[in-house]
C-alpha cells in the first residue's frame, strides 16, 4: 500500500485544512508534507490526525514541514526545565527529532496547546515545534 493511500484521512484534513502551498510526496518510504497552516489549530489537528493513524509516531513514515504563517502570535514564556536544556521537537513526541534545544531560563513564545503534554511553540530566533507542557511557563 502507498503511503498517500495509508494517510489518505490526513492529506484530505491538509487539502481541507486551506494549508497554503500544500505539497506532499512519497520518497525513500516517507511521505514529505509541506505547506503553510493558517493557524495553530490547524497544525495540531494535522499532528492530531497522524497520531490516530500510527500511534505515537512509530513508523516514522511521514514528515509533516507544515509552518504557521508568520503573523501567528504567542505569549511570551520562560523555559523552567531542572536541565540546563530543553528539546524543541519536530512533532508532539519523544518520537519526532530535536530540532534545536532552547537553554534553562531562556524566553520563546506560546503559540498553541497541542494537548495536555505539548506546546507548539516558536523560539525568539523563530524556530517552531513541540515542547513538553510542565517545562514553560508564561511571562506576566
Amino acid at each position: 500500500m502507498a503511503l498517500v493511500d495509508k494517510y489518505k484521512l490526513l492529506l484530505d484534513t491538509a487539502k481541507s485544512a486551506h494549508i497554503e502551498d500544500l505539497h506532499y510526496q512519497e520518497t525513500d518510504g516517507v511521505l514529505h508534507i509541506n505547506g503553510t497552516a493558517p493557524d495553530a489549530d490547524v497544525k495540531n489537528k494535522l499532528w492530531n490526525v497522524y497520531n490516530q493513524i500510527d500511534p505515537n509516531y512509530i513508523s516514522n513514515e511521514v514528515a509533516i514541514n507544515v509552518d504557521l504563517a508568520v503573523s501567528t502570535h504567542g505569549i511570551l514564556a520562560r523555559i523552567i526545565t531542572q536541565d540546563e536544556t530543553l528539546n524543541i521537537r519536530k512533532g508532539p513526541s519523544i518520537e519526532q527529532p530535536i530540532l534545536v534545544a532552547v537553554n534553562k531560563n531562556d524566553n520563546l513564545f506560546l503559540i498553541s496547546l497541542a494537548n495536555d503534554q505539548w506546546w507548539l511553540v516558536r523560539t525568539e530566533q523563530g524556530q517552531e515545534g513541540y515542547c513538553y507542557a510542565q517545562y514553560v511557563e508564561p511571562i506576566a
